[in-house]
Order: structure tokens, then C-alpha cells, then sequence
């Protein structure tokens, strides 16, 4: 792969054929991609289409053992937040905003430096880029855009020396969102850049990325952000005949609109291919004919043999030019035909167990020391409960004093469930070495993996289970870790941010199999798509004042 780098800042993303292979397993294959400086472009498609990667392809990181062919031209000024933020854990929150203020500090430092010392060409070529470089970057105001970016992202009550490794998920990507406003780079290139974050921390983050001049290329499973920020969507996983009839990736405009021409290519493309594959059969039986279709039912007299002869000749030529015809459209239709539409993932198990009557859930003072705090909480058997609130309000804390995994410091807390199963926002997996379907059988049994296997549930692809657990991307091991907790079919299940990280498609299946579940479950979520649509209960948790 070559890859260049234009000289000015805002300057456009070009992708040409670009495919990427781990090994035999292709992952992207002949990506096309122009994206414009003021375009704001979503990456959508299925777990393990590519995403991610081709985020990473397009920034200069190829991915270890990836073979990759193509070329990508990008700005010179780019950044990625992938996600899981670039920050080493021993590092302090003034650590990363330092390093962030640096190269802009260092652009006015320079211009200051050489604007007196414009006398020989040399000295002018770098003033010149140095000025360039600040007046892209505002450079003069970037240190009242970090302290105003970690005022509007609740960073401010955070202390400069506390280290990352001590910072829950959503101020992780607070602070790298404040990162990025600070440096107001030419090119964003963004991974699932709502995960963790609450409503106002969105909020900011649409805005900042709408005002950005540069260009915007992110993946992101958040369908209200796909409709408020998307100028286009490219869909890395599209139908046969694209959205738009001829095979193309782009669409203009965000999900909502989206998802009904998604719909519309599936249908043309299951039509088109039944239509040929009759079309192809009719041709096969063509090129199967014999005499008798041409002339039947007569035999020769005696006298008229020779005529016989002569006209059994002419359809024989008839029919050799009738079978040839018929096989030349044959070929041609077989190398025209569309591949048959691929039978889609889809979830096919409940999500929970019915649960006796009576209360499953009951919480009384319960406080787990500067995380949560809940006065009282009570959870009828079959209950559907959103549990919402904004970043540091504890939601997963309490979804893991209801698991038992973490230890109140005060309260009580009675969970009268047979089977709970939780799914965390980042699981872990104890042996990454082992197959996706291996671990499956280690962690719920072997009895429990004849009796519904991994297949059965239609949440991991079959391509996709005999792949070692490590190298399944972020969406497809969340996928398997629900899989995990639905194995059992708990009567009580504990779902934290479930529509992070999987694709729109697994969402919408997912939501839908919540409403239906006779089953107790407790969801914490961010989504504010999942929560408009919420017709179960709901609590809001408030964050908790740290003591002194």
C-alpha cells in the first residue's frame, strides 16, 4: 500500500481499492472512498465488516498481520480516538492535556521566534509554515479552548494529577473528546465516539462535530447521532445492488432515512436474484431441447423419405442453432447473475426465563462508597427497568451490586433470582487464545453446549466461531459475552450499555426481544435511541458527591 500526504490541512480523505486480509480472512475488499473536507461521513455495517480497520488503514496504523493493498491520501493533520483512548494509565489528566497543548504552544512559540528573522528563505519557508500551522489551529486560543472544553465536559471537577487508570469509561472519552477540541484537527476519525458518554457529553460532541471544516469519518452504533451528525452514510456490509441499484456504498443523509433504503436494496436484491435464477433455468432447459420439440408426432411415409431427410436436416440445423443461442445467454446470464443474498444474522433465543411472582429485587440504603447511592429500589418479578442517569451516577456499579460482583459498603440488598447473568460493558475473556466456540463450552459447560449450542442462538456468525477470541473485533465479543448470558436463561438479567458496540441490525433485534421477554431484566443505558422507545419502568440515578 502507498500512501501520501498532502501538504495543506484541509484537504479530502481519497481511498482507492483499498483491501485488507488477515491471513485467508478477508476483512475489506476494494474499498472506493472520497471524503471532503466539511463532509461528516458514518461508517455502518455488520460486527467484523471492517470498520474499525479501515479507521485504522485510513490514519497510517495498518494492523499487526494485516495484508493490505491500495492507496490512501490523507491530511497531514489527522487524529484518531479509537475505542478505547490512547492514554497509558499511569499518566495524569494534566499529562494528556499537556501533550495535547504542545504542537500548538510549540506553532506560537515558533511564529514569535521567526518573525524577525525573515531575511533569508530558509527562516521565511518556516515562519511561513509555522504561521500556516497556528492560524489552522487557532493556536492562540487553544489553552482557553482545553480549560472551556473540560468545563462543558465536567473534566473541571476531576483533579489534574488524578491518573487515567482511575477514570471510569465515560471520562476516559470525555477527556480524549476535550483532546480533540482542543486540537480542532483538519481530519477526526472517530470509533464509536458516543460509547460512555451521557446526554450532554453528546450533545457537545455533535456540535463540535459539526462545526469542524475538516473532514468527520466515523463508526458509530448510535443511530440518533448517525441522524444528527451523518452528511453520508457508507455501509461496509451493502446489498448486491447497493442503495442505489447499481452496486454503490454511499447514501446521503443519516439513519433514519437510512434504514428504509437498506430495507428496499434487500428486497430488489432477493427479487433480482430469484428473477435470474429462474431466467437460468429456463435457459438450461433450452439448451436441453431435441428434435421433437421442433417437429413431433410425424414420422415419414414411404413416399416422401427423401423429403423427410431433406426437412430432418433443417431442424437439426434448427435445433443445433437453437441450443447454441440458448447457451451463449446461458453463459453470459451465469456470469452476469448476482451472488445469492447471504441469510442474515439474526437473534434467535429469549433473553430471560419467567420469574415466580412476587419481588425479585429489593434495595434498601444501599451506597457503594463515592460510586452509587440508592435509598430504595424495588424490582417486580417479569419487570422491564431502564436504569438511566448521567456519567459517574454509578448505573454499572449497580448492576454489579445486583450481580453480586461488587460488595456494598451500606445497605441491604436482597436479589431473589434462581439465575442472574450480567453482561458488562467490557468483557473479559479468560483465555483470548481459545476459540470463540471453545470458550463458549468452557463457560457455560457441556451440558449446557449440547443442549443450546452457540449456533443455536444466532448472535455469532458460524465464520466467526472457530476464530480465537482475541482477534474477534470489539462488537463480535459482546456479542459472544450476551450469548454467555443468555445461554442459561436467567431469570434475571442485568444488561449494561447492551446496544454498545453491536451492529444496528443485532440493536433493533435486541430491543424488540427486551419488549417481548417474560423474563425479570434491569438495562443501564446511554442509548437515547433505546430510550425514547422505553414503555418499562425507569430510574434515574444522580452522581454521588465524593466525601471529604
Amino acid at each position: 500500500m502507498s500512501a501520501t500526504s498532502p501538504s495543506t490541512s484541509l484537504t479530502p480523505v481519497l481511498v482507492r481499492d483499498l483491501s485488507v486480509s488477515f491471513g485467508a480472512r478477508p476483512v475489506l475488499d476494494g474499498i472506493d472512498l472520497v471524503a471532503q473536507p466539511g463532509r461528516r461521513i458514518g461508517l455502518v455495517g455488520e460486527n467484523g465488516s471492517g470498520k474499525s480497520t479501515l479507521l485504522r488503514v485510513v490514519a497510517g496504523r495498518v494492523p499487526p498481520r494485516a495484508e493490505v493493498t491500495g492507496t490512501v491520501d490523507r491530511p497531514d493533520d489527522l487524529l484518531l480516538l479509537t475505542q478505547e483512548p490512547p492514554f497509558a494509565d499511569h499518566h495524569t489528566i494534566a499529562d494528556v492535556l499537556a501533550t495535547t497543548l504542545r504542537p500548538l504552544r510549540d506553532a506560537v512559540a515558533a511564529v514569535e521566534r521567526l518573525a524577525g528573522r525573515l531575511d533569508d528563505e530558509k527562516t521565511a519557508a518556516q515562519y511561513a509554515a509555522a504561521l500556516e500551522y497556528a492560524l489552522d489551529h487557532d493556536a492562540w486560543d487553544a489553552d482557553r479552548r482545553a480549560v472551556t472544553a473540560a468545563e462543558r465536559l465536567g473534566l473541571e471537577r476531576l483533579a489534574p494529577d488524578r491518573r487515567v487508570g482511575s477514570l471510569s469509561g465515560g471520562e476516559r472519552t470525555r477527556l480524549a473528546l476535550a483532546t480533540a477540541m482542543t486540537r480542532r484537527p483538519a481530519c477526526l476519525l472517530l470509533d464509536e465516539p458516543t460509547n460512555h458518554l451521557d446526554d450532554r457529553a453528546v450533545e457537545i460532541l455533535t456540535g463540535f462535530v459539526r462545526d469542524l471544516p475538516g473532514v468527520v469519518l466515523f463508526a458509530s452504533h448510535d443511530r440518533v447521532f448517525l441522524d444528527e451528525s451523518c452528511t453520508d452514510l457508507v455501509d461496509l456490509d451493502p446489498s448486491e445492488l447497493g442503495t442505489d441499484g447499481r452496486g454503490g456504498r454511499r447514501f446521503g443523509g443519516g439513519w433514519s432515512a437510512y434504514e428504509s433504503a437498506r430495507e428496499a436494496a434487500r428486497e430488489r436484491w432477493e427479487q433480482t436474484y430469484a428473477d435470474q435464477q429462474e431466467e437460468l433455468e429456463r435457459l438450461r432447459a433450452a439448451t436441453r431441447i431435441d428434435t421433437s420439440a421442433i417437429a413431433h408426432n410425424r414420422g415419414p411415409r414411404d413416399n416422401d423419405k427423401f423429403i423427410y431427410g431433406f426437412k430432418g436436416a433443417n431442424v437439426e440445423r434448427t435445433l443445433a442453432r437453437r441450443k447454441n443461442d440458448a447457451q451463449r445467454r446461458l453463459e453470459r446470464a451465469e456470469r452476469e447473475q448476482v451472488r445469492k443474498p447471504p441469510a442474515p444474522l439474526r437473534l434467535r433465543t429469549g433473553l430471560a426465563s419467567p420469574a415466580t411472582g412476587g419481588r425479585v429485587v429489593v434495595l434498601r440504603d444501599v451506597e457503594v462508597a463515592d460510586r452509587v447511592r440508592v435509598p430504595v429500589l424495588d424490582v417486580a418479578a417479569g419487570e422491564h427497568l431502564l436504569v438511566t442517569g448521567p456519567n459517574g451516577s454509578g448505573k454499572s456499579t449497580l448492576l454489579g451490586v445486583l450481580s453480586g460482583r461488587v460488595r456494598p459498603t451500606h445497605g441491604t440488598v436482597q436479589v431473589d433470582a434462581v439465575r442472574a447473568a450480567e453482561l458488562t460493558q467490557d468483557p473479559v475473556f479468560p483465555r483470548p487464545g481459545r476459540t470463540a466456540i471453545a470458550t463458549y463450552r468452557d463457560l457455560v459447560g457441556d451440558d449446557l453446549a449440547e443442549r443450546r449450542p452457540l449456533r443455536s442462538l444466532g448472535l455469532l456468525h458460524p465464520r466467526d466461531q472457530g476464530r480465537p477470541v482475541g482477534l474477534l473485533s470489539v462488537g463480535q465479543r459482546r456479542r459472544l459475552a450476551l450469548a454467555l448470558a443468555v445461554a442459561t436463561e436467567p431469570d434475571l438479567l442485568l444488561l449494561d450499555e447492551p446496544t454498545n458496540h453491536i451492529s444496528l441490525t443485532l440493536v433493533g433485534e435486541l430491543e424488540e426481544a427486551i419488549g417481548v421477554s417474560a423474563g425479570t431484566i434491569v438495562v443501564a443505558s446511554h442509548d437515547r435511541w433505546l430510550r425514547r422507545r422505553w414503555d418499562g419502568s425507569e430510574v434515574r440515578l444522580a452522581p454521588v458527591t465524593p466525601a471529604a
